[in-house]
Formats: C-alpha cells, sequence, structure tokens
C-alpha cells in the first residue's frame, strides 16, 4: 500500500436479540480476537495487559501474582493511593471490570465503586442486610433488594 495509510479490514458486527455481539455464526468478537485481559498489583500499582493463563502472571516489580482485573479495567493514575485502595477492596473480592455478559460485549460496565465513600456505604449495607460483600459492591444502590 503507498502513501502511508494504514489497511483496515471492514468487520460486520451484528447484534442479536439477546442483545449480544456477534461476529459471523454466532461468535462473539472477544472470543474470535482472543483479547487480553488486564492484570494489576495492587502493592506496585502498576497494570498490564496479559494473555490469560492457568499459572497468573507475575508481578514485574515485586513478583507477587497479580490480580486479574478483566477486560474493562481502566487503570487510576499510580500517584493515586486513594482509587489504587477502591481498586483492591474491589479485585479481592472477586470481581471483575467487566461489561454486562461475561465475554465483555456488554454494550454498559457492571458497576464497581470508585470512591472510598461508596466502598463504605456498601460495606454498612452489607452488614445490615446480611447480603455478601462482593455482592452489595456490584450494586449501584447499597440498599437495594435483588
Amino acid at each position: 500500500m503507498t502513501g502511508g495509510g494504514s489497511f483496515r479490514r471492514a468487520v460486520v458486527i451484528r447484534w442479536s436479540a439477546a442483545g449480544l455481539c456477534e461476529y459471523g455464526p454466532g461468535m462473539c468478537t472477544y472470543a474470535f480476537l482472543h483479547y487480553k485481559l488486564h492484570y494489576a498489583c495492587v502493592s506496585c500499582r502498576i497494570s498490564f495487559k496479559r494473555h490469560p493463563n492457568g499459572a497468573g502472571h507475575p508481578c514485574p516489580r515485586c513478583s507477587e501474582p497479580m490480580l486479574c482485573a478483566g477486560h474493562d479495567f481502566a487503570a487510576p493514575r499510580r500517584s493515586d493511593r486513594k482509587a489504587w485502595s477502591v481498586v483492591a477492596v474491589v479485585l479481592r473480592a472477586g470481581l471483575r471490570y467487566e461489561g454486562f455478559q461475561a465475554c465483555g460485549c456488554g454494550r454498559e460496565p457492571e458497576f464497581r465503586p470508585r470512591t472510598r465513600a461508596q466502598v463504605r456505604a456498601r460495606r454498612i449495607a452489607a452488614a445490615r442486610t446480611g447480603v455478601p460483600f462482593a455482592e452489595a459492591l456490584g450494586r449501584v444502590e447499597p440498599m437495594e433488594a435483588r
């Protein structure tokens, strides 16, 4: 190709009745293109995209295993200790930053707290209602019943 332009192949994406993204006959784009997952080391406050494997990924700085943060994780600035403390709570509760569907093709991401006040409100709501803390972290309104 001449002129310094880039070559892009046109990809036709269809939406099924259930709202799932389809590439070809019933295949999800995340599954087809093998997107990498975000892995984060909370103690070093860094994140990387890596292909998933069963052994886990060690942090290049501290050699501790990195936590899988999901497809839709947006890491805060390294200097933002408060935001990283919230990320640590969410990841240690076993939640990941994903879209509505498990593959990540959801049109909107699931709710995850962004501030310490939101985490504190959900911790109090979980204690009052008896709901598991991980489930309370995923709710937009902490006191709502599901």
